[in-house]
């Protein structure tokens, strides 16, 4: 008995020496967070400082230590931010918040930064997009389109920054499209183009046509197909069933206001957006109506607004639930990988479920699941 004792005292000292941490405590999770704390958005990095601090709270762990620096929205202070951090221990970030800030982050090796951003085009190596991303909406889209045997697609972008985001989606989702079309975002220009992708002049002609031909025709009922003639705009169908429009705010209701003006109608076409965070200006527009897009789940959105103001007497920003959703993906993480191989934390192939919907992570990428909205008669209804 006394040899048994021995031997396991022995085991138990040799652990100990081999595996100093064997016995202590749990190594905490340091996560920084690179937000603005001074400048323009400053307000906006401390909505997402106190949804971290409430993730924190409702994760209901002593394993996670948050540390909040400065961006500034400059890439020189986002750097030294992150340097000052990681010689303090910390390996995994959530932030910046903006594509710009991420300029220099290459430089600070053996981190990984999960970025608010929802680009995914030029990223440092050791920057993973967490934004609701083109591809994931394109996604959710495209399940829609095949759902309604949608056969007839074109696709609209405006000519900016974000355009080789949105034509990178189209390969990657491997959505249908008939044709894509890059558009000017100055309104005479804009129009100019809607005419010639609806070919409005033929189809204005061919009604100016019908009209001469009734007027100079010995029919019957001329008097009554003329005055139906005269309430129409034009004669004629548009070569597509459905209408994406990957625009926002008030440049998305001028491409709307202009496929209205050349009597293509969101009553006979699906007119599809990208992901509009419920913008309530929408609603109120019933000449739009019904418009389609895909977003983020809107029953766990309100919930999370609603605890969020109960909480701190404001309301968040939609950057603050997916900061929120971060902490606990990076925590998720954890119990399953090992801290000390951070790199590979993000390549294994996981699903995470959060308030704002589903996380896919695989590859240093990350997608979400989205659901998918219709607005219509002043209301917002989930179809799926």
């Amino acid at each position: 008995m006394y040899k048994f004792i021995k031997f396991i005292l022995i085991i138990i000292i040799v652990c100990f020496f081999t595996h100093p941490n064997a016995f202590a405590n749990e190594e905490k999770i340091k996560i920084g967070l690179l937000v603005p704390l001074s400048g323009e958005y400053k307000e906006l990095g401390q909505l997402i400082i106190k949804s971290t601090r409430m993730a924190l709270n409702d994760i209901g762990t002593d394993k996670i230590e948050i540390y909040p620096k400065d961006t500034n929205l400059d890439p020189n202070k986002t750097l030294q931010s992150a340097i000052e951090l990681k010689n303090e221990g910390v390996q995994i970030f959530i932030g910046p918040i903006f594509f710009k800030s991420l300029t220099y982050l290459d430089e600070v090796q053996d981190v990984v930064f999960l970025s608010l951003t929802n680009k995914t085009e030029n990223l440092p190596k050791n920057v993973i997009s967490s934004g609701v991303n083109s591809t994931s909406q394109l996604n959710a889209i495209k399940k829609f389109i095949e759902s309604n045997e949608i056969k007839k697609t074109i696709f609209l972008t405006p000519d900016v920054d974000y355009k080789d985001e949105v034509k990178k989606a189209i390969k990657v989702s491997k959505i249908k499209i008939y044709k894509h079309y890059i558009y000017d975002t100055e309104p005479t220009k804009l129009t100019k183009q809607i005419e010639e992708i609806t070919n409005y002049k033929i189809r204005k002609q061919n009604l100016a046509d019908e009209i001469y031909r009734v007027e100079n025709s010995d029919l019957p009922d001329k008097e009554k197909q003329l005055e139906k003639l005269k309430k129409r705009y034009t004669i004629g169908n548009v070569k597509f069933d459905s209408i994406i429009i990957s625009d926002f705010d008030e440049s998305l209701k001028s491409v709307i206001t202009s496929l209205l003006y050349t009597d293509v109608s969101p009553r006979k076409k699906f007119f599809i957006t990208f992901n509009q965070w419920f913008d309530k200006s929408l609603f109120q527009e019933g000449s739009i109506q019904p418009l389609y897009y895909p977003s983020i789940n809107k029953k766990n959105l309100d919930n999370f607004n609603d605890k969020f103001i109960k909480e701190y007497n404001e309301k968040p920003n939609h950057l603050s639930l997916l900061s929120y959703d971060l902490l606990g993906l990076i925590y998720y993480l954890s119990l399953k990988s090992d801290l000390s191989n951070i790199n590979d934390m993000f390549k294994k192939k996981n699903s995470f479920k959060g308030k704002i919907g589903i996380f896919d992570v695989k590859d240093n990428k990350i997608n979400h699941r989205l659901n998918f909205y219709k607005v219509d008669k002043g209301k917002i209804k989930e179809i799926f």
